[in-house]
């Protein structure tokens, strides 16, 4: 077939022209956003240049020379298409090839043959997207290694998620949050493999469709959901020298009915460390009381994941879909040989050992039921999600003192903490398109939250090494804490394109949230004061040449704290620094605004982002001192925080074999409570950086190497900072039998023997410096075959409850559990 063109305009100097189009889905008519459309050169029969499709499908090329050319396009789950000649004449300035219209591809997992690679990063109007199933280096980790990988995200050693500096965040799976998710994202993550992991959405101006909640912006986890039809079973392994896991996963679709069964599990063992800690403690008569303390740590964990799903499509417009999930999490970690050195200027006052056990266990269940409705109007669409959510939560310790020998135990201590998270939501949601496909856009909603969170936690106090433990009769260390949280929330929001080249989003949500609390073993309750709070949204975005993107947003979040910022008891399994939730805590509230410029060129995509956000109320960590010398740990509200800052990231594509990735985060957080007395006001500020870099090289015969690293520097904290950290890895990989199966080898943090991480607190009274060192280096074999045969059936959507609301602990100083 040969190309004619009717768009020819007067000459450009020197002779090079411009080649446009427009790439749209052929069942559908959709545009294809991001699809790879490739110039080849007939008589080399080589690539000479290229470009990526923006969200409307739309490309161009510039600066083609006069010559005869092919065009290429492609992109995941479509069939190549390839162009006719294309001659391009001295006198031409602009070609326009029209409408592209790229064909599904069937898939049979036997023969799938994956023509290009989709961008590891893409920029969509609202959000961030990285696509995890591409990178090979994440096989045998979970969702914690994921995140690593996405700009504008920070994950520390044990699993604590970061956004641009802040922990206060929500994280979503497949749009929904559980309550283990709202008890404690890092473990969360943990159960979570990374093969099951499609990609990760970064929201950072999240609209008023979205709970209010999450002052750092909104963390989207998308797993690998099959619209096939046929039989499954897919089989993934990992062992290594400190974790091995299992996952099996089985999908059967047939007709209007489709079911799913996996489970996954997850063994972390022998993973050796340690700790010291050291603190100064200034008395009123101007004596300095010195500690010193060091111990080696070993953790054992065991983490699984399991999950029945059933879908079913009444008829054209109809669909049903319910699913059961249950997840566990048993941790164990010990502190042999906690010895506390106290000293008076040279003087020794006293020297302890201990023993240190922890046990951190959970178990969770999910229950989800979706009805989705749609219509002749295409894009218009009606649901009703509900979602009921149980986490059960035990987290002990028992601290044996020895005599001053040090050769038999005088005396035990034992804490049993024992939580409940329960959650019931019911949420509607409906999408009215105004217009035609490109015309406005309405959304609105209503949602409840019922959640119930409780704590019983007692202490026990045991003489010498076999005796009974007995209740110590104390309301401060044996009670009952019982917290109720009702919201209740309304939402609209209203999108349209104007001018052409201009998208505006904006909406309103109003949340009205009711608490009440109480102890169970005291006469008086806690009074906690409801509230409702109105929140609006805006985002601006305008096309450019060439796929190029400018957008603006401002948005206003609220954070609530939840049962590890409230629960009352004291955990003191290291007795010179205790600490105690606060159940008096207030929300906190944060004016966020941003603005981003994203360009593509060449298959290559660049993304600069500058932003503000202002927090009053914040919720931080305080410390003080008790009179005997033991450093205690509480949440408050402080006065304000403060953070300007700016992130940069690219994906080069530097030829069809050889890619590149990185990003650079930095800002300048300015954190204060308010408080004039000298004793007591606390102010800190600071520059905190980090990155990220990867590269993926395509061998022969199927082999690929990619090597990760990420390293991000010392955090700002109120009253002092927490360390910096580093971790890397290097991954080969082997795909065989058509590909259906793969192996794998990786080592991590090989270059290091124990990582450590060290951390500050400075106060008027107060100098302490924590080391906590882990010995992570590590390798690791990986094994995934697939069987059966599946072949595409895009007929419908899913929706879901999404429970976005709450603070959870993804804050790395949230120290009560």
């Amino acid at each position: 077939m040969l190309f004619h063109y009717l768009d020819v305009n007067a000459q450009q100097a020197g002779g090079e022209s411009v080649i446009k189009g427009r790439i749209i889905e052929d069942s559908s008519g959709e545009p294809v956003p991001y699809a790879s459309a490739a110039l080849v050169e007939v008589e080399a029969s080589q690539r000479v240049m290229g470009a990526v499709a923006d969200i409307d499908g739309k490309f161009q090329i510039g600066n083609v020379k006069p010559g005869a050319y092919q065009l290429k396009v492609s992109f995941v789950g479509y069939s190549t298409f390839e162009s006719g000649l294309i001659e391009v004449a001295e006198n031409q300035r602009s070609i326009d090839l029209g409408t592209i219209k790229l064909a599904s591809a069937d898939i049979a997992l036997e023969e799938v043959v994956v023509v290009g690679q989709r961008d590891l990063i893409e920029e969509k109007v609202d959000r961030t997207i990285y696509n995890a199933e591409h990178d090979r280096t994440l096989l045998g980790g979970d969702a914690s290694d994921v995140l690593r990988r996405v700009p504008m995200l920070s994950v520390d050693m044990d699993g604590n998620v970061s956004m641009r500096g802040s922990s206060n965040i929500l994280v979503l799976i497949d749009g929904k949050q559980s309550a283990i998710v709202a008890s404690n994202v890092s473990d969360a993550l943990k159960q979570i493999p990374a093969e099951e992991i499609k990609t990760v959405e970064v929201i950072t101006s999240p609209s008023a469709k979205y709970d209010a909640e999450g002052t750092g912006g909104v963390i989207n986890i998308v797993t690998k959901k099959s619209n096939l039809q046929g039989m499954s079973l897919n089989i993934n392994s990992t062992a290594g020298w400190r974790a091995s896991n299992l996952g099996l996963n089985a999908s059967l679709k047939t007709g209007k009915m489709g079911f799913t069964l996996g489970g996954f599990g997850r063994a972390g063992y022998n993973i050796l460390g340690s700790f010291a800690n050291e603190q100064w403690i200034t008395h009123g008569d101007g004596n300095t009381l010195h500690v010193l303390q060091r111990a080696t740590t070993q953790t054992n964990q065991l983490f699984g994941r399991y999950n029945f799903g059933w879908d079913y499509e009444i008829d054209t417009h109809n669909f049903l879909m319910a699913s059961v999930g249950f997840g566990l999490r048993n941790r164990s970690s010990h502190q042999d040989g906690l010895l506390t050195d106290t000293y008076l200027g040279d003087d020794l006052l006293a020297s302890v050992l201990r023993d240190v056990e922890i046990s951190n266990l959970s178990n969770n269940m999910d229950v989800s039921f979706n009805y989705t409705k749609t219509f002749e109007q295409k894009g218009k669409e009606f649901s009703a999600s509900t979602l009921y959510s149980v986490n059960n939560l035990t987290d002990n310790f028992i601290n044996s003192l020895y005599l001053g020998t040090f050769d038999d135990i005088a005396s035990r201590i034992r804490n049993n903490n024992l939580g409940r998270n329960e959650e019931f939501t019911l949420q509607l949601d409906y999408i009215n398109p105004l217009g035609g496909s490109n015309g406005p856009l309405l959304e609105y909603g209503a949602k409840t939250i019922l959640r119930r969170a409780e704590s019983d936690f007692t202490y026990f106090r045991a003489e010498g090494p076999e005796g009974p433990y007995e209740v110590i009769d104390d309301l401060a260390l044996s009670n009952e804490f019982s917290y109720h949280q009702n919201v209740t929330a309304g939402y609209f929001t209203f999108m349209s394109n104007f001018l052409t080249d201009y998208t505006f989003k904006g909406g309103l949500r109003y949340e009205y949230t009711h608490i009440n609390a109480d102890f169970g073993n005291a006469e008086s309750t806690a009074d906690i004061t409801s509230y409702g709070i109105l929140v609006p949204s805006m985002n601006l975005s305008r096309k450019l040449e060439n796929g190029n993107m400018i957008k603006m947003a401002y948005n206003r979040r609220v954070q609530r704290p939840f049962l590890n910022f409230l629960n009352p008891n004291i955990n003191a399994a290291n007795p010179q620094q205790i600490s105690q939730g606060n159940p008096f805590l207030d929300p906190e509230l944060t004016d966020n605004y941003e603005m981003s410029y994203s360009t593509y060129l060449l298959g290559s995509s660049f993304n600069v982002t500058g932003y503000m956000r202002n927090t009053t109320g914040s919720i931080q960590p305080v410390r003080t001192v008790m009179d005997d010398d033991v450093i205690f740990t509480t949440f408050e509200n402080i006065g304000g925080e403060k953070a300007y800052g700016l992130s940069l990231f690219t994906n080069v594509n530097v030829s069809n074999k050889f890619s590149l990735s990185g990003s650079v985060d930095s800002y300048f957080a300015r954190l204060e409570n308010g408080l004039t007395d000298p004793m007591y006001a606390a102010s800190n500020s600071g520059f905190v950086l980090s990155g990220r870099a990867r590269a993926s090289y395509q061998l022969e015969n199927n082999w690929q190497l990619e090597a990760f690293g990420f390293a991000r520097g010392r955090q700002v904290q109120l009253q002092g900072s927490a360390g910096s950290l580093a971790i890397y890895n290097l991954n080969i990989n082997k795909q065989f039998n058509d590909k259906k199966g793969s192996i794998g080898f990786g080592i991590e943090n090989f270059l290091t023997r124990e990582f450590t991480m060290r951390n500050e607190l400075i106060t008027p009274t107060i100098l302490q410096q924590s080391t906590v060192g882990l010995q992570n280096m590590s390798f690791k074999i990986n094994f995934n075959y697939r069987l059966g045969k599946l072949s595409t059936d895009s007929r419908k959507k899913q929706r879901g409850v999404t429970n976005d609301d709450i603070k959870g602990s993804g804050d790395s100083d949230a120290t009560v559990n």
